[in-house]
């Protein structure tokens, strides 16, 4: 049994999507991150970034003590491994894998997330952070966009992780203010995975808990935004 500790956040759902796809029994165990749960000792324990989500295996391949794992690529690539599957065995299939699953954790994570945050939950709108942050983004759904014009996943022909990463950023896609019309092959790819029910299971986990208006206390700025009250 796997112990998912985790948010209904993008990041959050990128691993209840892929423990969803691999039909791995898993129990959720949630970190309310507007209450400070993250900078707990036990969560630490697993997660030394005081980030979610994290994963503990109570049945790790080599039989021994459980395993904690925590950064969603690394917990993709324990679960890939794990059980043989989303990630390619052939040497450029695996290539190409990791290739777009690290440009999804170095890039179109933080920096929709950044957009994100300067365009929703700042407490002032600062025009250069929110129009630098928008251009990032539209170039790299520009860079999304080209790659899927040239084949059906991110990756290539076959569903991988690098796929599991990136639909729940660009699932924002309303929020943010993208036109998806304005991407076709972004728009065809998001369509066709919609359709797995395996992934709307794992989009779906905790929808009911999420806060519309994470920034509304002081306290919960200064977790979430590391914000401090002018009275501080």
């Amino acid at each position: 049994m796997i112990e998912l500790f985790t948010a209904p956040t993008p990041n959050g759902w990128k691993i209840s999507v892929m423990l969803e796809e691999c039909g791995l029994p898993y129990e959720v165990r949630w970190v309310n991150i507007g209450k400070g749960d993250q900078f707990k000792p036990d969560f630490l324990a697993i997660s030394p970034n005081n980030r979610i989500p994290a994963i503990v295996d109570h049945a790790p391949a080599d039989g021994g003590e459980p395993l904690s794992i925590f950064e969603t690529g690394a917990i993709l690539i324990y679960l890939a491994e794990k059980t043989g599957q989303f990630l390619p065995a052939d040497i450029r299939g695996h290539k190409a894998a990791l290739e777009w699953l690290f440009w999804q954790v170095g890039g179109l994570g933080p920096m929709l997330g950044q957009h994100g945050h300067f365009k929703l939950y700042a407490p002032e709108r600062i025009a250069y952070a929110t129009d630098r942050y928008r251009n990032e983004t539209l170039r790299l759904y520009g860079v999304l966009d080209r790659q899927l014009a040239k084949q059906t996943y991110l990756a290539g022909e076959d569903y991988s992780i690098a796929d599991i990463a990136s639909f729940p950023w660009v699932q924002t896609y309303k929020a943010q203010d993208i036109d998806l019309g304005g991407f076709v092959h972004v728009k065809r790819w998001y369509d066709l995975l919609k359709q797995r029910p395996a992934l709307r299971r794992g989009m779906d986990l905790g929808r009911q808990l999420i806060n519309r208006r994470p920034q509304d206390s002081a306290e919960a700025r200064k977790l979430l935004f590391g914000i401090k009250d002018e009275t501080e």
